[in-house]
């Protein structure tokens, strides 16, 4: 494992992947909140969800119905079949191409969606949660960090900026 990495690029192709037992059941639980709530709630209901499903058409409400009609069941196959890849992958200790980008997908799905739970911005930093927000705004930023390892391994000839 290169240093702390929890993704590494494979030497014969794919993803290695490092995480912890405590990591992969954090992240099947996370995956089965993000299953329950894309399959009970409409994007307009809920903010998360509207994050998730950004109006293509916010000035437009016809439209913006119309769109939804189209497209609508069908993104939300995409990443429940996305999430249920992860939740299948979880205990593996490498993931093919397609297995790496539905991690991709989902790892910023849950961020989405947390980030909206706590309203996050860009500035967020941990004194601006409360005691009770703390416990997930790490979580939050324990995704970002497991994405973009990710995203470093799968193309390693993106440079990771400095800090």
């Amino acid at each position: 494992m290169a240093g702390d990495a929890v993704f590494t690029s494979a030497t014969g192709g794919g993803i290695e992947v490092h995480l912890h037992e405590s990591i992969r059941d954090l992240l099947g639980q996370l995956c089965d909140q993000l299953e329950q709530l894309l399959e009970r709630e409409h994007p307009s209901s809920d903010p998360a969800m509207a994050r998730l499903f950004p109006a293509a058409y916010p000035d437009d409400p016809l439209r913006e119905l119309e769109f939804e009609r189209m497209t609508g069941d069908d993104l939300t196959r995409g990443r429940l079949a996305s999430l249920r890849a992860v939740r299948a992958s979880l205990r593996t200790e490498a993931l093919d191409a397609e297995q790496s980008l539905a991690w991709l997908g989902t790892l910023n799905d849950l961020r989405l969606v947390l980030g909206s739970r706590l309203d996050v911005t860009e500035e967020s930093t941990d004194a601006d949660f409360s005691r009770e927000d703390a416990g997930t705004f790490e979580i939050y930023q324990l995704l970002g960090g497991l994405q973009s390892q990710l995203l470093f391994a799968l193309d390693p000839a993106i440079e990771e900026p400095e800090i």
